[in-house]
């Protein structure tokens, strides 16, 4: 196939295209200028997409205990355990403004006692921007991140005796 800027030469010259079939030809030399095949068309991301993502990368990070506020982490859990409920949701405590090719995320996270706020916030920022550009494709122009809650080591306890009773 022959090179973009040598076709037009060759055009211009009143040359013609070694490859260029009689097909071409018949058709009246119509060509697809298109560019490549995979380029044309537009995709759109919805915002759940990117959020799920953002979700699930968050809480690959050590010291993330939960995402979502208190009252979100309540909801959800009566959700959870009501039949016909759905699944543990990986979008709760993410929101996302998707654009045509940029995105911006807003998290809500809950840390375990002990590990510094700020390494954590650094470490899920990294791994939500990798994970939501790598995925999609769209450029993650920030990742704000609101701390709600602390989880300290005996609320764990209290919370596995409420799940036994």
């Amino acid at each position: 196939m022959t090179e973009p800027t040598q076709r037009k030469r060759s055009e211009a010259s009143g040359e013609t295209d070694p490859a260029e079939t009689s097909q071409t030809r018949k058709a009246g030399g119509a060509r697809h200028s298109g560019g490549d095949p995979g380029t044309r068309g537009r995709t759109t991301i919805a915002d759940g997409v990117v959020e799920k993502i953002a979700g699930l990368a968050a809480r690959d990070v050590l010291g993330v205990h939960a995402l979502g506020s208190g009252l979100s982490r309540t909801f959800g859990a009566v959700r959870d355990r009501v039949p016909g409920g759905g699944a543990k949701s990986v979008t709760r405590g993410v929101k996302a403004e998707v654009g045509e090719v940029q995105t911006a995320l807003d998290l809500e996270i809950v840390v375990e006692y002990g590990v510094s706020i700020a390494d954590v916030a650094r470490a899920v920022r990294e791994n939500v921007v990798t994970a939501v550009e790598r995925m999609t494709g769209l450029e993650v122009v920030e990742v704000n991140i609101a701390v709600s809650d602390v989880k300290l080591p005996e609320e764990e306890e209290e919370e596995q005796e409420s799940r036994l009773q």
